[in-house]
């Protein structure tokens, strides 16, 4: 839950819009900020103000991206805020389906809009003889494309995925990360100051904490593309 105010501390607003696993990841963000010795506020919030305000966004999400996505149009000013806030250089990270919605749109249940912020779109997994979703630990495998929030990371990390839809149509450029499951899955993407991960860090254990640590770090290039 929310840590207490500091007022030097970073502001981190976890996106409140009825996409789950809000509580999760609010306690996992205090949890890797205590053990990395940062000091900094988790708010779970849908204060398009605050958003605003805040020093780095993370945007959990479960379920179907168009209803995750209509939860976000629910609350008047909200999705605008963080396309501002994300505009202006705020670190993004997006969690699950919050890192779908940063696709160019879903294909689940529809077409629906997402964010745009990378090439690509959001389809069922092409997994023959696979089960669906994808439920469970799955190891990561690094491009070559180094990130800060992979910083420290064992070679043999491991995240826990639970989802049937994935990213696809992708720029290879934004591919920080993907995992096999029946072939190449996205698995952490990112592009400028906005970067997501597919599978569930607040569920991941130590590596999931390792990246929402580094993530707290995370300072991006000031030639950041929106």
């Amino acid at each position: 839950m929310p840590t207490p105010a500091h007022p030097s501390a970073q502001s981190i607003v976890v996106i409140d819009y009825n996409g789950g696993n809000l509580a999760s990841a609010a306690r996992a963000l205090s949890r890797a900020a205590q053990d990395s010795g940062i000091d900094a506020t988790v708010t779970i919030t849908a204060d398009p103000q605050a958003v605003m305000q805040a020093d780095r966004i993370v945007l959990p999400g479960q379920g179907a991206f168009a209803d995750c996505a209509a939860g976000l149009a629910a609350r008047p000013g909200l999705h605008d805020a963080i396309v501002d806030a994300t505009d202006n250089g705020t670190p993004f990270l997006g969690i699950c389906v919050g890192m779908q919605l940063m696709a160019e749109r879903g294909r689940e249940h529809g077409v629906t809009p997402g964010f745009g912020w990378i090439a690509g779109e959001i389809a069922l997994m092409d997994a023959p003889g696979l089960r669906l979703p994808q439920m469970g630990w799955n190891q990561l495998e690094f491009t070559p494309n180094a990130h800060p929030l992979t910083e420290g990371l064992p070679v043999e990390a491991h995240g826990y995925f639970v989802h049937s839809f994935a990213l696809r149509g992708y720029d290879p450029a934004d591919m920080v990360a993907t995992t096999d499951y029946g072939g190449t899955v996205p698995a952490i993407v990112a592009r400028g100051n906005r970067a997501g991960t597919q599978f569930h860090v607040e569920k991941s254990q130590k590596v999931g904490l390792r990246i929402l640590s580094n993530f707290l770090r995370w300072t991006p290039a000031p030639d950041y593309t929106p």
